[in-house]
């Protein structure tokens, strides 16, 4: 009886609970709760606009205008947190969707994140090319970056900076140069790698000669490279590469041909291959790789295959991530790559060089690179650190340990 007594006590508490959320379950018109919302939002009711807002994504949550609706009700709050999730759910699938992009881009302004203003615009430029609106929002929030860092520096310049975004993208000639070195942990002498390139955009596609140096086993070599990237539509490129060298640390011939294709969703993919022509042995590679944007961040996975004259196959791959700041010529980046390497530096044994090793051996690789440009200048920096593990040749199964230490100078004219 006592139980029975129970069993009806839950009941007459639950059934209202049930009808109080059949009430709050949304089966209105969204097209007319949207406009009763936004209504209310622009008269300053903004909190029972959210509710509606709310109630209409609980069943239609793809229903763009409404978030972004709610976004902005946030954003105009100062709740530019939450107004940036709402904003991101809708950019990372929408990405041609303007007046989303200039909320989303203004959103960051309000909330004085101008380096993520700036990065937005430049996406979104990205995908709205010539869009009047979106190019004056990213001139504006790079004048707010260089403002910033202006105050920051307590340096007040009066002259208009010479790197405004139509300027830099004017500039069609590099003059590059590099430097490296890595040390060893035992067996090997340090060995120095240095370069110089020219480089010039051209109708065709852009055009890189240059010169490369290296002492390595005390050995002096140089090499002369040609790099070629074709231009065939907005959705594909190419890349071309010769280089020649009579100097024993180098190939004697190098090729490298490549496509790139522009893919939908903010990815990018290639295919191609690389030969060795060595004094002592020829090596075919296939190669590509398979990128993806996203937010400022772009990841890439290049694997590596090369054919043994055994019959079997070596393997080798790399992973590349890179965490954009201002603008595409600055960022910080990783990069990890293991397996059997197909352009390993050549090595010794002894005094034999083993040329026909450099498709063998082991190795494993983690470096860090960071790319910056001057503040009122469009010239690049570059400083590179690695930490390779690297098989010995004349005994299989033991490693050395490598340290390598790399800058650049660029200079756009």
């Amino acid at each position: 009886m006592r139980l029975t007594r129970k069993i009806w006590v839950m009941a007459l508490l639950v059934i209202p609970l049930l009808g109080e959320a059949q009430e709050l379950a949304y089966e209105g018109d969204p097209d007319v709760s949207f406009f009763t919302a936004r209504n209310l939002a622009f008269e300053g009711n903004r909190n029972i606009a959210r509710d509606t807002l709310y109630r209409i994504l609980s069943k239609y949550p793809d229903y763009t205008d409404v978030r972004s609706l709610l976004a902005s009700t946030y954003s105009w709050d100062g709740d530019y947190d939450k107004a940036r999730s709402h904003f991101n759910r809708i950019t990372s699938v929408e990405r041609k969707n303007k007046e989303v992009w200039v909320a989303t881009i203004k959103n960051e302004i309000y909330a004085e994140n101008y380096y993520l203003a700036l990065g937005l615009a430049n996406k979104a430029v990205s995908y709205l090319e010539s869009d009047l609106d979106i190019i004056a929002l990213q001139t504006k929030a790079l004048a707010l970056v260089k403002g910033k860092e202006e105050a920051t520096e307590k340096h007040v310049v009066v002259e208009t900076p010479i790197d405004t975004l139509t300027e830099v993208k004017g500039l069609k000639n590099g003059v590059k140069i590099s430097n490296s070195f890595e040390i060893f942990d035992v067996v090997y002498d340090p060995m120095i790698y240095s370069s110089m390139s020219y480089g010039r955009e051209t109708g065709a596609g852009l055009v890189i000669p240059r010169i490369n140096y290296s002492n390595r086993f005390q050995t002096h070599g140089v090499q002369y490279e040609m790099d070629f990237y074709p231009k065939f539509s907005k959705t594909f490129y190419g890349y071309l590469n010769y280089g020649y060298s009579n100097a024993p640390i180098f190939p004697d011939h190098r090729v490298g041909a490549e496509l790139y294709a522009n893919l939908p969703k903010s990815l990018e993919a290639s295919l191609g291959m690389r030969f060795l022509d060595f004094n002592t042995t020829k090596a075919q590679i296939y190669t590509g790789s398979i990128g993806l944007y996203s937010g400022n961040y772009y990841f890439s996975l290049r694997p590596y295959l090369t054919p043994q004259s055994n019959g079997n196959m070596t393997f080798s791959g790399n992973l590349l991530v890179r965490k954009y700041l201002r603008d595409g010529e600055n960022y910080l980046g990783i990069n990890f790559g293991m397996g059997y390497s197909p352009e390993l530096k050549q090595l010794r044994d002894e005094d034999e060089l083993l040329a026909e090793t450099v498709l063998f051996i082991e190795s494993q690789r983690l470096g860090m690179e960071y790319q910056f440009t001057a503040k009122r200048s469009p010239n690049i920096y570059k400083a590179s650190l690695g930490v390779n593990r690297q098989e010995l040749v004349f005994d299989s199964g033991n490693f050395t340990w490598s340290i390598a230490a790399g800058i650049s100078y660029e200079i756009k004219f």
